[in-house]
Order: structure tokens, then C-alpha cells, then sequence
């Protein structure tokens, strides 16, 4: 399919050419499912949209929030493919949160799932914004003052049928803003991000041209859609590819839902990949075959991915048997799970974007892969790294038509992040002699010693979390002294109580500390002494992460100094 400019004309054509076949999978019971094609998705979205501008909604800012599900996409479709700016919210945030998005956002409709009636009936009746419409994905008709977008839909119909085309002929300035997105803010107030067409399209067009993914695949949609990371490389791509986009059913069903879609394409984040994993081998160990599976790791370790997939073939039959590309983003996927993944012959690569980028910057391909790295850069992306030091290790800055408009409203965070056409990522890389980009860190969080060294965290936490029953870890730099630069490194961990007593035949909180101390001091004899935990904090609580599951530095770092000094 040749290049696409908006996403308007990316359904014009992409509906061309895959209209018979299915969009959209979706489970209504036991065993039964409805199917939607391409032709009736466009349909729905030209329907829907020549019935928003109806409601006056013509140029307007239009939220969406909700699970994953069809209508959520078709909702996204209709406002920006021809209304006006589409503003997807996060489903995970507290009601005070959602309410002040609404406000900054200015939208005037909101197109909701039912668990965000009471919310946003709340919001509309204080008088939030500029909110004058509700509408629900779950009702089929009209009622007291919300409208149903099934009505919507059908009342659009009726529309084109009567001749109103102001939809459909709908122009799209391809350059200017048409998606506002907040950022998750891990370290600040959430900025809003300026996207526009070509932002998407351009990157749409970037991935379609090294990811071999056609209209036979089968896309699991799982992470929130209202994160730009699976919006374009799941949802978005997966339409303009003519592929098939199933819905999982949850975080404890992703095995199962790829076995019962026969799923050959995801996009996750590396705990789901982990989780996958230690599936696996859980069950290898049940069937008394892990020690097998182990030795013919190491005897067809060089052969080809085709050739591996045909000796793991019971492994790949766990996953459904048609697994043909993992992606891994949004966050530092361990180097020792990804190497085990693509010794069984499935293809696990690391993608690396940010909402800023629409997201996608570099991403591993089946020609281009190194493990540990997130590949090259896309086509028509640059990247470098600026001021870096002694081991090449400097801020990634990078350069392209993906790269956002400005931070909706904020001059000068705006004049900070872009310079010269280049954005400045705040991660911290390296890139080799072949082009492989290697991130180390976030900039932010690195630790600087006393001797100039830089400790990055995410470095020292995967090789934490690779202890069995270890779920997540902190690492952090502490004062020891009066000298300010006087740092020690210490690591909170949080583990499993069940899989610690059991996987070390022991018992008792001092029992499971000795334990994973022992770890750690494992760790410390792998790294140089400058590098070496000098400490250890044990809990069972969950770390502070934004909805994204990143990691709050700067608050997880305050709630430890509470905890030491007393205060709860």
C-alpha cells in the first residue's frame, strides 16, 4: 500500500483494499462471537461523525474514555477523521484527576463506558469546562440527556442517506493539532501533548515499511488504548494493515485469549512478557521437561527463528501456535528474557517511543536486532546523543516528522523539550558503530557518586527481578553522612511471600530477608564494587507507578524517607 498523509485517507484506502475482511473479533458468550468487517468499521465512523457534526460539534475538542473495545475505536475515528480534536483520557485515574483533564481539555462531549456514568453525570452537572455532551458506548438509546452512540450511529445513516456528506467530504489539515494527549507525568504535572495527522501517519507509514504485518494477522489488543504506544502500533496499525483486532479479557487470560484467537501479533509491556515466561517454564517443570527443553536451547541456539519455532513447536503451541511478532515497549525490557524468548523461536523485539513521538523512534526488526538493544531508528527518524561521556553514554535527542507539534498551552516546557527541530528525549543512551541504540536510563533518575560515576537504576533493577519471587524493585541512592555526595546504593524490594517460602524451603520475615540478601550479594560480585548494594528495604507493597506501570521516582523516594523518619 503506498504511503498514507492522514488517517482519513488511511481508511479511504485501506478499506479499498481489506473491506471483506473482519476488523474486529469480539466474544459475546461461551463460545460465541460477532464479527465486524473493515467496510462496516468505515461505515460506523463516517455515520458517527456526520452525527456529531450535526450535534455542533463541528472543529470541536471531544474526549473518549473507556476499556478496550470497539467502540472506543470507532469513537476516535469519527472525531478526528472530520469533527474536530480527539482527546483520549486515561481510564485508571481517580475522579479528582479525570475532572481537572476535563477542565484543562476544554472538551464539549465525552464518549464513555458505563463504569464513568456517575463521574462524568457528576462533572456535567458542576459545570466542569466547557462538558455539554454525554455520550455512553453501552446505552442503544437516547436517555435523560445522554445519547447513545448506537443511536448516534444510526441517526448518521439516516443522514447520508438524505444526502449530508459535510463528514465524509470533511477536509483534514494534515499539519495542524487533531489528538491531545496528557502525558503520564512520572515526574511532573501531565503536560498535553500536540499530535497531529501527520505526526501518526508518518509513523504508521515508517513501521509499516520494516514490520512484516499483513492482512492474515490477529492483534491482541490489551494495554489501554488511550496510551499512544498501543493506539498507533496496536489499534491504528492494525486497521491500516486490513488485520484482525481481538479484545483481551484480562492480564490473567492473555495466554489463553492467544490460544483462542490463534493471536500472531501483540504489543505489551515487559512485565507481560515476563509473566508469559515464567508460565512457560512453570508449566515445563510440571510436564518434567524443562531440563530437556534447556539442552536443546543450547544445541540449536544458532540456527534460524523458522527453524526454532519448528523444534519449540509444544512451546509455541501454549501461545496458540501462530505467534509471528511480540513488541515490547514503554518500558526496559530485561536483555535475559528477550535472548530465552527468541531461543524458543519467538520473535520478541524492543520498541522504545515516547508520547512526544508519536511514539515510535527506533523499534528491533527481524533484519535489524541486537538483544539489549531497541534497534535502529525508523525510516525518516535521526537520532544522536548529545554531551555524552566517557562510554558514549549521553541524553537522546531525535529528529522527525513524527516529532509533536508543541505541549499544548506550555511555551516554555515546549521551548525546552525542542530545539532546533530536535526533541530532547531525557533518556540517557548509547549508540553503537552500527546504529544500535542502547538505552540506559532516564536522566532524571540516574544516581551520580562521589567519584563522578553514574549509577542508572533500571540497569541494576532488572537484575533484581530476575531473583525467583522478586516482583519489583527501587533502586536509589542514600546519603551516608554530612557530605551530600557521600551516596550508597540501596534497593526496595518487593517480593512474593508464597513463592520465596517455597522456592527457598524457608519461613519467617528474617528467613526471606537472608534470602534475598544472599541475592543481592550475588549481584554485587557481577558489577564493579562502586556499583554494589550496600542495602536493603523488604516489603510486599506494590511500588507507586502511574497508570502506565512506570515507576514514580520522586515519589516512591519520599515515601521511604516518611517510612525512615517515622512518619506514616
Amino acid at each position: 500500500m503506498s504511503e498514507i498523509s492522514n488517517l482519513k485517507e488511511m481508511l479511504k484506502k485501506s478499506g479499498e483494499e481489506y473491506g471483506k475482511k473482519i476488523a474486529y473479533q469480539i466474544k459475546q458468550e461461551e463460545g460465541k462471537y460477532q464479527t465486524i468487517t473493515h467496510e462496516e468499521v468505515r461505515q460506523m465512523i463516517d455515520a458517527l461523525g456526520t452525527a456529531l457534526i450535526d450535534m455542533g460539534l463541528k472543529d470541536k475538542k471531544i474526549a473518549v474514555i473507556g476499556e478496550n473495545r470497539y467502540e472506543w475505536e470507532i469513537a476516535y475515528l469519527s472525531i478526528v477523521c472530520g469533527t474536530g480534536i480527539v482527546v483520549p483520557l486515561d481510564k485508571s485515574l481517580p475522579e479528582n484527576e479525570l475532572k481537572s483533564l476535563i477542565e484543562r481539555s476544554e472538551v464539549e462531549a465525552i464518549f464513555y463506558s458505563k463504569k464513568y456514568e456517575t463521574i462524568l453525570e457528576s462533572a456535567k452537572n458542576e459545570g466542569i469546562g466547557k462538558l455539554k455532551h454525554l455520550i455512553s458506548m453501552d446505552l442503544s438509546k437516547h436517555q435523560k440527556g445522554i445519547y447513545a452512540q448506537k443511536e448516534l450511529i444510526e441517526k448518521g445513516k439516516e443522514l447520508i442517506q438524505e444526502g449530508n456528506t459535510e463528514f465524509i467530504k470533511a477536509s483534514i489539515d494534515n499539519e495542524k493539532m487533531s489528538i491531545m494527549l496528557f502525558t503520564s507525568g512520572t515526574t511532573s504535572a501531565s503536560k498535553i501533548v500536540a499530535l497531529s495527522h501527520k505526526n501518526i501517519c508518518s509513523n504508521l507509514n515508517s513501521i509499516s515499511s520494516i514490520l512484516e504485518v499483513d492482512s492474515s494477522d490477529v492483534f491482541l489488543s490489551f494495554l489501554p488504548i488511550h496510551h499512544v504506544f498501543e493506539c498507533t502500533v496496536g489499534f491504528l496499525f492494525a486497521l491500516h494493515k486490513g488485520a484482525k483486532t481481538v479484545f483481551c479479557d484480562g492480564i490473567r487470560h492473555i495466554p489463553e485469549n492467544m490460544k483462542e484467537y490463534k493471536v500472531t501479533v501483540m504489543a505489551s509491556v515487559p512485565a507481560i512478557y515476563e509473566r508469559i515466561f515464567k508460565m512457560i517454564r512453570k508449566q515445563l517443570e510440571k510436564q518434567g521437561k524443562l531440563q530437556e527443553i534447556l539442552q536443546k536451547e543450547e544445541q540449536y541456539k544458532n540456527t534460524s527463528m523458522e527453524e526454532k519455532k519448528k523444534v519449540f513447536q509444544e512451546i509455541h503451541d501454549m501461545l496458540g501456535g501462530k505467534v509471528k511478532l511480540l513488541i515490547s515497549g514503554a518500558a526496559s525490557l530485561d536483555a535475559g528474557i528477550e535472548e530465552k524468548y527468541r531461543l524458543l523461536g519467538l520473535n520478541l523485539v524492543q520498541g522504545y517511543g515516547l508520547t512526544e513521538t508519536s511514539p515510535v523512534i527506533a523499534i528491533g526488526t527481524k533484519k535489524y536486532y541486537k538483544v539489549g538493544s531497541i534497534g535502529k531508528t525508523v525510516p525518516k527518524v535521526e537520532a544522536k546523543v548529545v554531551n555524552p561521556n566517557q562510554e558514549g553514554i549521553g541524553e537522546l535527542i531525535v529528529k522527525g516528522p513524527n516529532i509533536m507539534l508543541e505541549y499544548y498551552g506550555n511555551k516554555a516546557e515546549t521551548k525546552k523539550a525542542l530545539q532546533e527541530g530536535w526533541f530532547y528525549t531525557g533518556d540517557l543512551a548509547r549508540i553503537d558503530d552500527e546504529g544500535y541504540i542502547f538505552i540506559c536510563g532516564r536522566k532524571k533518575s540516574v544516581i551520580v557518586l562521589k567519584n563522578g560515576k553514574n549509577i542508572f537504576p533500571e540497569e541494576m533493577e532488572n537484575l533484581i527481578n530476575r531473583i525467583e519471587g522478586v516482583e519489583e524493585s527501587f533502586v536509589f541512592g542514600k546519603q551516608m553522612s554530612q557530605d551530600k555526595n557521600d551516596i550508597k546504593i540501596f534497593a526496595k524490594v518487593v517480593y512474593n511471600q508464597e513463592i520465596i517460602e517455597n522456592t527457598y524451603k524457608i519461613q519467617g520475615k528474617e528467613k526471606i530477608y537472608e534470602a534475598i540478601n544472599e541475592k543481592i550479594k550475588e549481584i554485587n560480585k557481577t558489577m564493579p564494587h562502586y556499583k554494589a548494594i550496600k542495602g536493603i528495604l523488604l516489603t510486599q507493597e506494590p511500588l507507586i507507578k502511574t497508570t502506565t506501570n512506570k515507576i514514580k521516582r520522586q515519589n516512591n523516594l519520599e515515601k521511604i524517607r516518611k517510612e525512615e523518619n517515622g512518619c506514616n
